[in-house]
């Protein structure tokens, strides 16, 4: 895995949420899972590859599961995940993070003038100079096309789960994901026909609207009644030192369900192409360490808190991978390399991010109280 041991990983859960309470592992009883979240992931993985490899009919079933090119399986658990981090939130809180909009402009520039340009010259560098010898100049271009995809996607969905770990500011954390998914609204087909030399793009908005209600309104609306019903009938106290803690699980198994199931979908992908996965993995693992090192020091150089800068990094550090799987697939097709890349992009992002969260954690004390 990307982490030095197993029990740094561990701190991914132990950064505190804003004083809630929900980072007390220990008292939910979750200390054993979280100190040893490495492990978990690892196994996790590899039962996913042996699931879609020796039971392809699990994740043919799953599949079928789909609509605009969205899992439901997968954004039902993530949708599990997201829900504790919104149950913190208040609509005062929304409007006092609109007031702080420097992390904000951080993720927007990173975001949008930075991480698609990165990303391409990272791609183009490793697949088609670096790498030459292994990939053929063809294939070379479909992984660097899936992969400008990819960059020019930024995190709609998992960002709340890597904020919440990370002890990241709900409220902000929500305004960052709302205005990013505007924007890729009106930047992602220019960005991307840009730089793949396309004429039109036919961005699939059926894909992003649905994401945004999956991984925004719905759980939104579901914990604020949750958070304003338990602030009139058991007071604050309780919900943050009681109710918050016990839905900690949610999120740590959902996580590691949803790699289950991300891995088993590409078993027979992985076990059939290691060189070439491994080697589109260079430059994504790159690009997703560089990007949340900008994003991240820009706002410790502006002295802002550990809550805000820890999303403001991980929403460009991670990517909108169901946007860019559908492109891939309509631009290229099923089996291009293209939408290999972006494959790759999912599978590498989970373990990679984990060990972002868990520097964040360890890091705190470099930002303002």
């Amino acid at each position: 895995m990307h982490t030095s041991d197993a029990g740094n990983t561990g701190n991914a859960g132990n950064g505190g949420h804003n004083g809630s309470g929900a980072g007390n592992s220990s008292s939910s009883g979750l200390g054993f899972f979280e100190r040893y979240l490495t492990a978990w992931v690892g196994i996790c993985i590899i039962l996913g590859v042996i699931i879609g490899t020796r039971f392809p009919g699990f994740p043919k079933a799953l599949s079928r599961l789909e609509y605009a090119h969205v899992s439901i399986p997968v954004a039902v658990l993530i949708w599990f995940m997201i829900y504790p981090m919104m149950v913190q939130i208040d609509f005062g809180s929304i409007v006092r993070a609109g007031r702080n909009p420097k992390g904000l402009i951080i993720t927007l520039i990173v975001n949008w003038v930075i991480k698609p340009f990165t990303m391409l010259g990272l791609a183009w560098l490793f697949l088609k100079v670096v790498f030459a010898r292994w990939i053929p100049a063809d294939l070379a271009s479909q992984y660097v096309a899936g992969a400008i995809l990819l960059g020019a996607a930024p995190c709609t969905a998992m960002v709340f789960v890597w904020s919440y770990l990370s002890g990241g500011n709900p409220a902000h954390t929500l305004v960052q994901v709302a205005i990013n998914d505007l924007v890729i609204l009106l930047l992602y087909a220019p960005i991307v026909i840009f730089q793949l030399g396309l004429t039109e793009l036919q961005v699939p908005y059926d894909t992003i609207l649905l994401s945004v209600a999956l991984y925004v309104v719905i759980p939104l609306a579901a914990g604020y009644a949750t958070h304003r019903r338990l602030i009139a009938t058991r007071g604050e106290a309780w919900l943050k030192q009681s109710f918050l803690p016990r839905l900690r699980p949610f999120t740590i198994v959902g996580l590691l369900l949803t790699l289950i199931i991300l891995f088993s979908f590409q078993g027979e992908t992985i076990i059939s192409n290691p060189l070439h996965i491994l080697l589109i993995a260079v430059p994504l693992t790159i690009q997703t360490y560089l990007v949340f090192a900008i994003g991240y020091f820009w706002c410790r150089k502006l002295k802002l808190d550990s809550s805000i800068a820890a999303p403001a990094a991980m929403i460009g550090a991670s990517n909108f991978f169901e946007l860019a799987v559908a492109v891939a697939i309509s631009l290229f097709g099923l089996g291009s390399g293209a939408a290999l890349a972006t494959v790759v992009g999912v599978l590498e992002e989970v373990p990679i991010m984990l060990s972002l969260v868990a520097f964040a954690n360890r890091t705190k004390h470099w930002f303002q109280p």
